[in-house]
């Protein structure tokens, strides 16, 4: 193993930094783009095709996505990946493919033209545009219920230079947790379709990643069932997966689930 300051624990401290402060940056930059600011990238900026084209590219563009996901967000994509790759750097490295597919995504978007709904009132704007706000601190706060660290891989690079492993956690039932089982997802649906202005380019870009994120959560689910047992089907009797009660039945000793 060597010491504990050796050049390439070094380098994948700073790899690892590099690849959270990159998907900080991509993550506010989506907020924008979303929002059509005044930026040189947006949902609703590009070069204009016929919608059959733009729609045919943007569902490409998804897909990337969701497949980059999907596969290296799994235990045997992991276990393979780790024989060629360092282990300490294997969450960051997928943070940063995470940043390429969505850069990839807001470059290339081609925009389609038309509205399927535009709000004119301005209370009703307003609440909207409020209700989106929330949605995406739902996204970020859900990550710091758990472990936003180790969920974005910093934790483990500075483990690793420390030389030591990362401590277990116990399951726990932190705030929103308590209420639904994947708050983030739900924070994300909540910022993807609040909007006081839904043009159809912005209606394709909401309904593929609400397409990824049912499929998602489900295919996360049986990961952590076949990992965490009956501790996660109690969870998953006493606790709703997107839609939340006005309050729990009662007390559930929920896993701190760490996909994204």
């Amino acid at each position: 193993m060597g010491t504990r300051s050796t050049p390439a624990r070094l380098v994948m401290l700073v790899y690892g930094f590099l690849a959270y402060a990159a998907f900080i940056a991509c993550f506010l930059y989506l907020v924008f783009f979303l929002a059509d600011a005044p930026l040189p990238y947006t949902v609703e900026s590009g070069v204009r095709v016929g919608w059959p084209l733009a729609l045919t590219i943007d569902l490409a563009l998804l897909a990337l996505f969701g497949v980059q996901h999907t596969i290296m967000a799994r235990s045997g994509f992991k276990r393979a990946w780790t024989r060629i790759l360092p282990e300490p750097i294997e969450r960051s490295t997928f943070v940063l493919a995470t940043v390429v597919c969505l850069t990839v995504i807001m470059l290339f978007w081609s925009p389609i033209a038309g509205h399927l709904w535009q709000v004119e009132a301005p209370w009703l704007r307003g609440l909207l545009w409020c209700v989106q706000g929330v949605g995406w601190v739902m996204v970020l706060a859900s990550s710091f219920l758990i472990d936003h660290a180790e969920l974005f891989g910093v934790s483990q690079v500075i483990a690793h230079l420390r030389g030591t492993p990362l401590p277990s956690r116990p399951f726990q039932t932190p705030l929103l947790y308590r209420y639904v089982r994947h708050p983030m997802m739900l924070g994300m649906l909540l910022a993807l379709w609040s909007t006081p202005e839904l043009t159809f380019s912005r209606l394709a870009f909401a309904t593929g990643f609400t397409v990824y994120i049912l499929l998602g959560v489900r295919i996360e689910e049986r990961g952590l069932v076949e990992t965490l047992g009956d501790d996660y089907r109690r969870y998953q009797r006493r606790v709703p997966q997107l839609l939340p009660r006005l309050a729990p039945r009662r007390r559930a000793a929920a896993p701190t689930t760490r996909g994204v």
